[in-house]
């Protein structure tokens, strides 16, 4: 049986700690490495004071991992922050630098870019959950919010730590339920409204993929921002793209702005790896009736049409919003929409596309 650095962190989660939360949301486990079931990692304390207190943890982390089936082995460092130095300042944005044709980052296998022809149909939603449910999978993922005017990939993924950079120019990702993830929110207060131009948008996603620390990913999901404008333009002219998926809800009036959305990537020539139709039907909790509130089948229809896969047709769902706004994914527990979005992260995985 192979053992996952997913399946690993799981296991640590379930060491609390005396002061609240655990190794894993306190993010305290640095340098983990699988291989043939040989499993090292390193636990940083916040200092070495407190470090001096936590071999007893050290070998409760050493023992859970240990029994982990599969593992031969398993080898705890514990360590200690030192004084932090003062952080090189860097710039977002600015115009972006020449290129000599599309790129991707250093160690990153595949690009998915997640578009709509509108805001408002759950298009953060579906990338957040699907980076999330691919992890699951045992997949290495990156989640990059290029919705540079309304980032909201912090709150739904309970990330609030600005990411540093060690010398002005390398940016260091933060890690959230399994995905490495960037984001402009996190580079300014949460109040701070974006006023830039097309070329500093540019530059700012062309600073996102290149210089940040993205590691060695199977897939990087991008959440676009709505309609055809720069940043998704620049992805699919500049970037390395394995392919993009539509998001729409079957309403007419969503359809006919995801209809653009298609047609610029058809004209970018970027492959539409297919559709999911988000809000397809709401199940009442109190009578079991459905109600089709925003039309029914039109993306389904959509798909056919263009003979185009279908990936997911995914209901409006309170728990949903709840779990988004909560900052834990839905995807990340149990229950019916997790193993939709479980469905959708095995699909794409079989098929070869994460």
């Amino acid at each position: 049986m192979d053992v996952t650095e997913t399946k690993i962190r799981e296991e640590l989660a379930r060491l609390a700690l005396p002061d609240g939360g655990d190794l894993v949301s306190r993010d305290m486990i640095r340098a983990l490495r699988v291989e043939a079931g040989q499993v090292r990692f390193v636990i940083e304390a916040p200092s070495p004071a407190i470090a001096q207190q936590m071999e007893p943890l050290r070998q409760a982390a050493e023992r859970i991992v240990a029994a982990i089936a599969g593992v031969t082995s398993v080898s705890v460092a514990l360590t200690a922050h030192g004084p932090k130095a003062p952080a090189p300042s860097l710039k977002i944005g600015g115009h972006p630098k020449p290129q000599d044709g599309p790129t991707r980052p250093a160690g990153v296998d595949r690009i998915l870019a997640v578009g709509s022809g509108k805001g408002g149909v759950g298009k953060s939603t579906v990338s957040s959950n699907l980076a999330v449910a691919l992890a699951r999978q045992g997949r290495r993922v990156g989640l990059l919010d290029a919705d540079i005017y309304g980032p909201s990939l912090p709150r739904m993924m309970g990330v609030t730590a600005r990411p540093e950079s060690p010398d002005g120019k390398t940016i260091i990702p933060l890690r959230a339920h399994g995905v490495t993830m960037m984001s402009i929110g996190l580079m300014l207060p949460a109040e701070k409204a974006v006023v830039w131009r097309g070329p500093m948008l540019m530059g700012a996603l062309q600073q996102m993929l290149g210089q940040v620390a993205w590691g060695e990913l199977d897939v990087l999901i991008v959440d676009l921002p709505p309609g055809t404008g720069d940043v998704a333009m620049t992805l699919c002219q500049k970037s390395d793209l394995t392919g993009a998926i539509v998001v729409s809800t079957p309403q007419d009036v969503a359809l006919l702005d995801a209809r653009k959305a298609l047609d610029m990537f058809a004209t970018l020539k970027t492959p539409v790896l297919g559709l999911i139709e988000n809000m397809s039907v709401f199940h009442c909790p109190h009578c079991g009736g459905e109600s089709h509130i925003f039309g029914e089948g039109g993306v389904r229809r959509e798909a056919e049409a263009l003979g185009l896969p279908l990936l997911a047709s995914l209901p409006i769902d309170l728990e949903t919003r709840l779990a988004g706004d909560g900052g834990v994914p839905v995807a990340a527990g149990t229950g019916v929409m997790a193993d939709a979005y479980a469905r959708l992260a095995e699909g794409l995985v079989r098929d070869g596309k994460a």
